[in-house]
């Protein structure tokens, strides 16, 4: 995090998890756990559709911000299932998490259907929070660099300096999500560099590049956040297990409270 304008994030991906009840209890212990501390990185809970309203009431008022999981592209229609990005802004969600590989894998979700849902975000001044990253085949064929550039690429087509400057971009290899298996820090590192590369030639704008906040996700837990957080270009996490528990969770705050207490100030 040597860039002191790109502020860190600590995202919290609840997934399929958690009744009302349990949203509500863990909710209640983060934002008591935050309450009147400083040097707080922007902390995210992203609980189910169903939990939504439940968080949204337990974090008013705190630092706690709240994003969604999906959403549709489209604002209304026949589309049974689907939550749109006016019912989110209605709620008064902030954040929505867009084309995670859970998303892409096992709902049919492509590039194109990414830079839909990217575009409808912006348009409903919601913060996305893009997902990109390669399988295992893919990594262990050398096609990492190229998978990240064209979902990038794909994901940021026809949006302008201006749109893109309000997103943040979550790295997270497929291989690393939920299987305990991390990624070295120092290559999540030169992932994110390429990721910032990629933004940069799009408009030609590194300084453009350089403001985004890149999260990785893939098995964060606290025994290995520090060493991320001492990456240049990685700002935060987007976090599943470990923001199941809320001490957990609240750990992976303190380490990156301690980052910030140690960063220089922007001058």
């Amino acid at each position: 995090m040597t860039n002191p304008g790109r502020k860190p994030v600590i995202a919290g991906n609840w997934k399929m998890h958690k009744t009302k009840q349990e949203a509500k209890q863990l909710a209640s212990a983060v934002v008591n756990a935050v309450k009147g501390q400083s040097d707080l990185p922007q902390i995210v809970l992203c609980p189910t559709f169903t939990g939504l309203e439940t968080v949204l009431a337990e974090t008013a008022g705190s630092p706690v911000e709240v994003g969604a999981q999906n959403m549709d592209w489209r604002e209304q229609g026949a589309f049974t299932g689907e939550i749109s990005p006016p019912m989110l802004v209605d709620l008064g969600v902030k954040y929505v998490i867009i084309g995670h590989s859970e998303r892409r894998q096992f709902f049919g979700e492509t590039n194109q259907s990414v830079n839909q849902k990217l575009q409808a975000a912006i348009k409903h001044h919601l913060i996305p929070i893009v997902c990109v990253g390669e399988t295992l085949d893919e990594r262990e064929n050398n096609l990492t660099d190229a998978v990240i550039a064209r979902q990038i690429a794909a994901a940021l087509i026809d949006l302008t300096a201006e749109q893109i400057k309000g997103i943040l971009i979550a790295y997270e290899p497929v291989w690393a999500i939920g299987t305990g298996k991390v990624c070295e820090a120092t290559e999540a590192n030169r992932v994110a560099k390429l990721i910032r590369k990629t933004v940069a030639n799009l408009h030609n704008m590194p300084d453009l590049a350089d403001s985004i906040p890149i999260l990785y996700g893939g098995s964060v837990k606290p025994s290995n956040i520090e060493e991320q957080l001492e990456q240049s270009d990685l700002d935060g996490a987007l976090v599943g297990g470990a923001s199941l528990n809320a001490e957990e969770f609240l750990a992976l705050i303190t380490a990156t409270q301690k980052k910030l207490r140690l960063a220089p100030t922007k001058s």
